[in-house]
């Protein structure tokens, strides 16, 4: 791996406060956590021991137990903001795109919608419809209904039109 690429936010956070909680955790039951590979978790490992976040004990001959340092709760407490600024961003963003939406479907005349897509963002949306007084049927309502789509990081509208055809109106969703 490349010693100055930096372990993402998330994986950073994930790491000190599983280990905080659970200094008896194994590599693979971190990559298990985090959706990567085992050498990857030992890289990150050795990251944050360099930088005096992370102590390691051997417990016995094969096991080893991981003990977050005071300059470690330091740097959790730190990530936590910045993971979680990301993330408001990311809330409001697509807050504000669904509502964008939403008002195009009223303005259309209709009251409620199909909602296509899961996820956070596709749970945004829907709390969004809920706020707005929206319903969010079921897609049987799709050829006759506005449909918000969610596919990765991006919002699309298709709107019902005459003779069955839609058209697909992008909101401008950044990524997720």
């Amino acid at each position: 791996m490349n010693e100055s690429k930096p372990i993402p936010l998330g994986h950073n956070f994930q790491l000190l406060e599983t280990i905080e909680q659970n200094p008896q955790v194994t590599q693979a039951d971190l990559a298990a956590k985090l959706g990567v590979a085992v050498g990857t978790v030992n890289w990150y490992l050795k990251r944050l021991i360099n930088k005096g976040y992370v102590k390691i004990r051997r417990m016995q001959r094969k096991r080893l137990l991981y003990l977050i340092t005071p300059r470690g709760i330091a740097e959790k407490s730190r990530v936590g903001v910045l993971y979680m600024r990301g993330s408001l961003i990311v809330y409001r963003q697509t807050r504000a795109q669904a509502l964008a939406l939403l008002d195009q479907t009223r303005s259309a005349g209709y009251h409620q919608v199909v909602l296509k897509g899961d996820g956070d963002l596709g749970e945004i949306c829907r709390l969004t419809c809920l706020e707005q007084s929206v319903q969010v049927v079921h897609s049987a309502g799709a050829d006759v209904l506005p449909v918000i789509g969610v596919d990765g990081g991006r919002l699309t509208l298709t709107m019902p039109s005459l003779g069955g055809q839609a058209f697909v109106a992008n909101a401008g969703a950044k990524g997720n």
